[in-house]
């Protein structure tokens, strides 16, 4: 079936339909390509880990663990899916995707296992940026954080909190989330809107925030 499919396909760009030759290939040809799609694929997990080490904080010999299960297991699902190819874009292109989502689904595991340390000073002064705060309300500045500390604390449940600094402090990807969870993105989203809705409403109500802020948005 693949190799019908590979053949009829003529809108696919050189570099694609060698790729599919090779890895729909019989014997050491096929076994070739594999080892060359890994490789690709361990690079691309590799970089993605390396860019998100300043926010995860993993590095060295469990980054480049997590980077070898990512890569294995974007791997067989590229496997799995090849006859869905459809060449809409480049192979690398389509194959990228499966090892960025592969990581994010990783980290999003190691993030529950290994909850983030407190956040930084640094951390909490990027945060009223993150729910909208604009310029102005920031001439307050170390009010409105000893208030944003608060709500955090006080105002959101357990489960907004949780949410809300998975998603909106450590960026925990979507995905991941809902992977780890078992929930779907609609919850997730309305927890996380509650939450930036209720920091907002005791900022207003505690005097740190005009009622006529623009409004928040999800």
């Amino acid at each position: 079936m693949l190799a019908v499919h590979i053949g009829v396909n003529t809108g696919l760009d050189e570099e694609s339909e060698q790729w599919l030759r090779d890895l729909s290939a019989p014997g050491p040809a096929r076994v070739a390509g594999q080892r060359k799609l890994h490789a690709l694929l361990l690079r691309v997990a590799r970089h993605e880990l390396r860019r998100r080490a300043p926010r995860t904080l993993i590095a060295g010999p469990e980054a480049d663990d997590l980077a070898h299960q990512a890569a294995a297991d974007a791997m067989f699902a590229i496997l799995s899916k090849l006859p869905t190819f459809r060449g809409e874009s480049r192979f690398t292109t389509w194959a990228y995707r499966f090892a960025i989502l592969e990581v994010s689904s990783k980290l999003g595991r190691h993030h529950w296992r290994n909850p983030a340390l407190p956040l930084t000073d640094e951390e909490w002064e990027r945060l009223p940026a993150r729910f909208g705060i604009g310029p102005a309300e920031l001439a307050e500045a170390d009010a409105l954080l000893v208030g944003i500390r608060r709500a955090v604390d006080e105002v959101l449940t357990d489960h907004q909190r949780r949410m809300f600094v998975a998603i909106v402090v450590n960026g925990v990807p979507l995905d991941a989330l809902v992977a780890q969870l078992g929930v779907n993105r609609n919850a997730i989203y309305k927890a996380v809107f509650d939450a930036r809705r209720k920091i907002r409403a005791f900022l207003v109500a505690n005097g740190l925030m005009a009622e006529t802020s623009r409004e928040e948005r999800s």
